[in-house]
């Protein structure tokens, strides 16, 4: 299904670009062999093949949940631009 200049243009007009006939013309060339491309994909006997999320397979790496050593609270709160009673102080983003 090759794409024709009049659909380039409605294309072009919802993308927000500012294209000449010109400009198009010579887009249509790469777009409508990469569409016939879609199309021979389209063709293709998939049925029995299992779909996938990835190309290759992907496992979660998982490791131990392990307590370890923390920040004190001091430190934590040495660089904050405003603290207060051991608190982070932000500025209020939601009205009342």
């Amino acid at each position: 299904m090759a794409l024709t200049l009049e659909q380039m243009r409605h294309t072009a007009k919802l993308a927000r670009l500012e294209l000449s006939d010109e400009q198009l013309i010579e887009l249509m060339r790469p777009i409508n062999a990469l569409m016939e491309h879609f199309e021979r994909l389209q063709a293709l006997p998939l049925d029995e093949v299992e779909p996938t999320s990835h190309s290759i397979p992907v496992f979660n790496a998982f490791r131990e949940d392990v307590v370890g050593e923390t920040l004190r609270r001091e430190d934590a709160l040495a660089n904050a631009p405003d603290a207060r009673d051991g608190l982070f102080i932000v500025p209020r983003i939601v009205e009342e």
